[in-house]
């Protein structure tokens, strides 16, 4: 089973969340740890390339893990944050985006 990395603050932001949430995208990233997809999620590459976003949501609102798990050494969690409109903030998306290209970059060396 892969490693989960968390880059930044996204482990941070992910024990922020409500326990109902945090427990969900928990046991979805674990998922992701062996191979499986997560229940609900869908391609980000406007952050990178193979780059997905796991999707929650519940009464309190929408919650969404940006991650990239095509890495043989672990699963990378770029940005864990709590959505407040339909469409997802381009902070999000730049903060995610940063995050895999630090990555990326880091592997080159």
């Amino acid at each position: 089973m892969k490693a989960v990395r968390f880059h930044g603050d996204a482990n941070d932001c992910l024990r922020g969340f409500p326990a109902g949430v945090r427990d969900d995208i928990g046991y979805q990233l674990y998922r992701v740890q062996q191979g499986l997809e997560p229940a609900d999620w869908k391609p980000m590459p406007t952050v990178g390339r193979g780059v997905r976003e796991v999707r929650y949501r519940d009464d309190s609102g929408a919650y969404r893990a940006i991650y990239l798990a095509s890495r043989p050494d672990a699963v990378h969690v770029y940005h864990v944050f709590q959505k407040k409109t339909q469409k997802t903030a381009r902070r999000d998306l730049e903060i995610a985006r940063k995050r895999y290209q630090e990555h990326m970059r880091s592997l080159k060396k």
